[in-house]
């Protein structure tokens, strides 16, 4: 088969070595075209201080920067080093860091990373600069380091040149050929370059390379502060020229500040300073350019309070001063991750862009795997570049959140503290009514989502829910709990618009659906189906709900933009199969409880009976004047119905519902109540319980695989595997501790060591006991095997249970009541 032709746009650190990992994999016809010099080309490279440290609550990101030590480690240039491994050290100056220093470090064992909890005088013996008596306690990472960039960047050239790759500087990208939605090839200002694989890695240009495919890039160049002081006395004879540094790479997030050693000085960067977003057509050519056009001028100005902030936990930079500075230029984005992938409307053209110096390698061998295999062993949702609402790509909504991302790097960020502005972007046609009844809204992918109302506030079952504790009590109310309850005992009104649903269309319809999911959807109008989108390992890239409404017409509930992107890049080419997204001019409410039934019959002249409409099945009625597309079904495990209508007549389906419920007791319930129930019933959540990482056996999910209804996407991977094959489970794990209320990304010990990883976490009102799915090892999934999740730092026991915890014959999902 022959190899492609292939054009890297950038010789970055990310050019480089997605070069290397290309030219690895067999991919040798490679040009690598630079607009600077090579290999300081005058990008965020350049300048970039090397810090690398592998903790985040992103386990993708964490993997990223495992493989980026590990390759690093291994490379030199002329006997000089890439990575010099001296540690990492966090250090905490207040008690709210001090704890979330734990949390990190539990970040780390979930991931593999050694690591350990320091007190002050320990820190000080790893950092003597340190003021012993101003910390409370460090996070200590032995295998971080520093990254040297441009070293690191030859390193990986040289290793791709060796394999027969090309790099080719001062060539500036001035189009992109194409043909019949595919590229061609890449024009510069002096040649020519045919291709049949174009990937842009050209940072913070990265947005003007897309302009010239028709793809917005949505991340901002951003000015970050980094100074080096003049010599300090305590540092003279510690390092040489070629070592540089000895001390650990320190951190002190409090005051947004980081520190390094360069032989016998000291730099420091801040992200304490306002935002400083830069236009990426505004960056000078690198070739015309006094200096390097990502290193602007330094402003003293915003740097002062960082410096007294520094001086005042390192008291010997007081015999120092800001010798020199620079306000760097860096991407951001606005949720802080890579953009990688695919340009949806162009085949060929690629994207890796947003990439740190901490991450580089990761991104690059990530996407060497996704482009000569077709898919990335690493689950990559979260840095897919698909990932994004239309809405989120407004230039507006990108400079806002992308400002706020760098305000937010070293802030404590709780899981569920939503972004500021701006808001509001997207709501459903019942925000009125749920403003007017106290809705508590949090925000994602940029839709208004009620938690819990205030409303609800005086219902007696808000005194039945137990206190937890500090962290779990953050964006969190009883009165969610209560919702739960009275959800259980009476009838309640959730808000399901923001899911996301297309209709999928044609003569083909049926067939192509067939071939992209896991379970049998031949059957008759009127029958919902649970299915799960495979990538070709076999891995979950989705699960979905499909309702066949008539012979070639599926609505079909998906997770996001990633799988419409999928479905769209498998359609077939004649045309025979449509895909619409009628997100945005529909709405839904999902009515839910013993009484939803008594209460949605009278409105409607349509049978809603068990024997008339069964579970998992769907048809349209009215309810009252107004149209809907009913559907039975349920993701909290009791009776009730999802319906559908247009957006024009939401607000008349939400006044006739809640004007037919108050005999019933009807309330509106938010978010809260809605995760509480699901994992009550076992329900799995895509892209947190489960990722393209697992298969549908390990995840629990094999029931909704059908391999004797012929060829879908995934199937030959599946041949063999089985429930009784599997070497990890996900699990339901319950704490007795009603205090004790974990929220995802724990680690799990079992037998003595770390073993897994919580997923989703909640407490569970009606069970009464803490609810956490966690992937763990098959030998320790059985149920009633005792394990311990470590939280900020402690171990809290907990037990393996069967599942599902509430209802697990179906009855009242079931009910013909």
């Amino acid at each position: 088969m022959p190899r492609p032709r292939v054009v890297v746009i950038g010789a970055g650190i990310v050019g480089c070595a997605l070069a290397d990992e290309l030219t690895e994999r067999g991919w040798t016809e490679l040009t690598v075209l630079e607009q600077g010099e090579l290999f300081r080309t005058g990008g965020s490279s350049s300048h970039a201080p090397g810090l690398v440290f592998q903790t985040t609550g992103c386990r993708t990101m964490t993997e990223f920067a495992k493989y980026t030590v590990s390759k690093y480690r291994s490379l030199t240039v002329d006997g000089k080093w890439c990575f010099n491994p001296v540690g990492g050290l966090e250090v905490a100056t207040t008690p709210e860091r001090w704890e979330d220093l734990k949390r990190r470090h539990g970040w780390a064992t979930a991931s593999g990373v050694q690591s350990y909890l320091r007190e002050p005088e320990e820190c000080a013996d790893l950092h003597p600069l340190l003021d012993a008596a101003k910390v409370l306690g460090g996070f200590h990472i032995p295998g971080d380091g520093l990254a040297k960039p441009l070293r690191a960047a030859e390193a990986q050239a040289r290793r791709a040149i060796d394999r027969g790759a090309k790099f080719l500087s001062h060539q500036k990208v001035t189009s992109i050929e194409r043909t019949g939605g595919r590229v061609t090839g890449v024009t510069t200002e002096t040649e020519q370059f045919r291709a049949d694989i174009v990937i842009s890695c050209a940072g913070m240009w990265g947005p003007l390379l897309g302009e010239l495919v028709d793809l917005t890039v949505p991340l901002v160049p951003m000015a970050h502060q980094y100074a080096k002081t003049t010599p300090l006395p305590w540092l003279a004879g510690r390092n040489d020229e070629l070592t540089e540094a000895s001390l650990p790479i320190l951190r002190h997030q409090d005051a947004d500040l980081y520190f390094r050693e360069h032989v016998d000085r000291l730099g420091i960067g801040a992200y304490g300073h306002r935002p400083m977003p830069v236009d990426a057509a505004a960056i000078a050519d690198p070739r015309g350019s006094e200096g390097m056009p990502s290193e602007l001028a330094f402003t003293p100005e915003d740097f002062d309070p960082s410096w007294a902030a520094a001086v005042d936990l390192l008291p010997r930079l007081g015999e120092s001063k800001v010798e020199e500075g620079v306000n760097g230029l860096f991407s951001f984005t606005s949720d802080g991750m890579p953009l990688l992938g695919e340009h949806p409307g162009l085949d060929g053209f690629w994207v890796a862009e947003a990439v740190w110096i901490t991450h580089s390698a990761g991104v690059a061998r990530a996407m060497a795997e996704w482009l000569v295999d077709g898919q990335p062993k690493l689950d990559l949702h979260s840095c897919d570049l698909a990932r994004f609402e239309t809405v989120q790509l407004a230039p507006d909504y990108v400079l806002a959140r992308s400002c706020q991302a760098f305000t937010e790097v070293y802030d404590i960020l709780h899981p569920l503290q939503p972004m500021e502005e701006p808001r509001p972007l997207r709501t459903s046609p019942f925000y009125t009514r749920q403003s007017e009844l106290g809705a508590c809204f949090l925000e994602g992918n940029g839709w208004e989502r009620p938690h819990w109302y205030e409303a609800n506030a005086n219902l007696p079952e808000v005194e039945l829910i137990p206190e937890r504790n500090d962290w779990a009590s953050r964006h969190w109310s009883p009165i969610g709990g209560a919702e739960a309850l009275v959800a259980r005992k009476r009838v309640a009104m959730f808000d399901m618009t923001s899911l996301k649903r297309i209709e999928v269309t044609g003569p083909g319809a049926l067939p192509f659906l067939q071939t992209m999911t896991t379970n049998q959807l031949d059957k008759k109008p009127g029958a919902v189906t649970y299915t799960l989108l495979l990538d070709e390992n076999g891995g979950v890239r989705s699960d979905l709900t499909v309702a066949r409404l008539t012979a070639d017409r599926f609505q079909v509930g998906v997770n996001g933009n990633l799988d419409i992107d999928w479905l769209r890049r498998h359609l077939p080419g004649d045309g025979t199969v449509q895909i619409h997204e009628t997100t945005p001019g529909t709405c839904c409410v999902g009515l839910w409880g013993p009484a939803a039934r008594a209460l949605l019959q009278p409105l409607s002249t349509t049978d809603f009976s068990h024997q008339a409409m069964g579970y998992f099945k769907t048809r349209n009625a009215y309810l009252g004047t107004v149209p809907v597309t009913a559907m039975r079904l349920s993701y909290v495990g009791e009776l009730g119905w999802e319906l559908y209508t247009t957006a024009d007549l939401g607000a008349r389906l939400w006044d006739t519902l809640w004007e037919a419920g108050q005999s019933h007791g009807v309330i509106a319930a938010g978010r809260d109540a809605f995760a509480s129930m699901r994992l009550e019933k076992g329900y799995r959540s895509w892209g947190t319980d489960v990722t393209a990482e697992h298969d549908p056996y390990e995840a629990g999910l094999g029931f909704a695989v059908r391999m004797d209804k012929g060829y879908f996407i995934g199937r030959d991977a599946l041949a063999g595997r089985s429930p009784e094959t599997v070497t990890r489970k996900l699990v339901c794990l319950t704490v007795d501790d009603p205090y004790a209320v974990v929220l995802g990304k724990e680690p799990v010990h079992a037998g003595g060591h770390p073993a897994g990883y919580v997923t989703s976490a909640a407490y569970g009102y009606t069970v009464g006991k803490n609810i956490a799915y966690a992937w763990l090892p098959v030998e320790y999934t059985d149920p009633g095997q005792p394990v311990e999740i470590e939280y900020f730092g402690e171990r809290i026991p907990a037990v393996v249970a069967a599942e599902p915890l509430f209802d697990p014959g179906m009855s009242r999902i079931r009910s013909a009541l």
